[in-house]
């Protein structure tokens, strides 16, 4: 369920109320005059995630962005057997369900350039070019965890199916961005460690268990696809735990990584294969991800039946959750 608060002119508050009454909508109360800034009407309500899209979009056409504003958060308990029937007749499962409002506004925050983004990404890379130089997979799989650099990507894909140019821009500036700053200062460290002493060239010659970083080929693009794909079922269905597998199935950090640390110790045709193995998991990510919303916009359209305001007669029945 999605708890969905409106602040709206009073002149709308009832508007509001004719588009929360639906048999997917439960627990609506208002609050004539409470809210101060801006002034006007509170409506609380919830809603099943399912028949969200519709609710939102709805509220959006009253203009209340101007006048006053909604907000809506996920509810993780709600003990009441009214929410319960909201869940039933609404289509699809709650997994299922994409809340398209919810993804435009984490992509959008995906997309900013933030000193915790270059943070995360530069010292992820760092621990990816220590797991280079030492041949340790263990820091590796700790530098892909670490990285932060699916957002954009995510943001990318959502904004080509939107036909957003801004947003693509936005998340491609930040990937350049930030990996341009990730790789600048891990090559300045390395190259301070070279000349310490504490790192040589013949360090990146025999690699037996980390080479697989300059070797791209056909598996890493179908890692790539498949973690794409992986990703954005996790951002939709709001499963954190199922996105830290897709950092760990990627190797776009540990790619940046080698870059700076084959630059530092000259090793030419490693910076090149190293590049080539960022962009070909990026390009599998962006391609599997912007398909996998295609698809899942194709589906919601066919089997995501609405459930409008004011329908109180009986509804389809639900179809089979995947479907959704």
């Amino acid at each position: 369920m999605l708890r969905i608060r409106v602040i709206c002119p009073p002149a709308l508050a009832e508007e509001v109320l004719r588009i929360a009454d639906s048999p997917a909508v439960v627990n609506i109360v208002r609050f004539p005059g409470a809210a101060r800034s801006p002034a006007g009407d509170l409506v609380e309500f919830e809603v099943a995630r399912e028949a969200a899209n519709d609710v939102l979009a709805r509220l959006r056409a009253l203009g209340l962005s101007d006048t006053g504003g909604v907000s809506a958060e996920q509810v993780d308990l709600s003990i009441s057997t009214a929410a319960e029937a909201a869940q039933e007749v609404a289509p699809g499962d709650p997994d299922d369900a994409v809340v398209w409002e919810e993804l435009a506004a984490r992509a959008a925050s995906d997309t900013r350039i933030t000193w915790a983004f270059l943070s995360f990404l530069a010292l992820a890379t760092q621990i990816a070019a220590i797991g280079a130089l030492l041949d340790q997979p263990i820091l590796i799989v700790g530098a892909m965890v670490l990285g932060p650099e699916f957002g954009p990507v995510a943001a990318s894909c959502f904004g080509t199916l939107r036909r957003d140019g801004r947003l693509v821009v936005a998340a491609v500036r930040a990937l350049a961005v930030g990996f341009s700053v990730a790789i600048m200062i891990t090559l300045a460290c390395a190259a301070v460690s070279r000349g310490l002493g504490w790192i040589t060239p013949d360090m990146l010659d025999d690699r037996p268990l980390t080479g697989f970083i300059v070797h791209p080929d056909r598996w890493s693009f179908i890692v790539a696809v498949l973690a794409g794909v992986a990703g954005i079922l996790s951002l939709t269905a709001g499963k954190s735990a199922a996105l830290v597998g897709v950092f760990i199935s990627v190797t776009t950090v540990p790619a940046a990584g080698n870059i700076a640390v084959a630059m530092a110790l000259a090793h030419w045709g490693e910076v090149g294969a190293s590049f080539a193995q960022l962009g070909l998991n990026l390009a599998g990510m962006f391609l599997a991800g912007t398909l996998t919303l295609l698809l899942q916009r194709a589906l919601w359209a066919r089997y995501g039946l609405r459930v409008l305001p004011g329908t109180s007669g009986a509804l389809p029945a639900k179809p089979p959750s995947g479907a959704a």
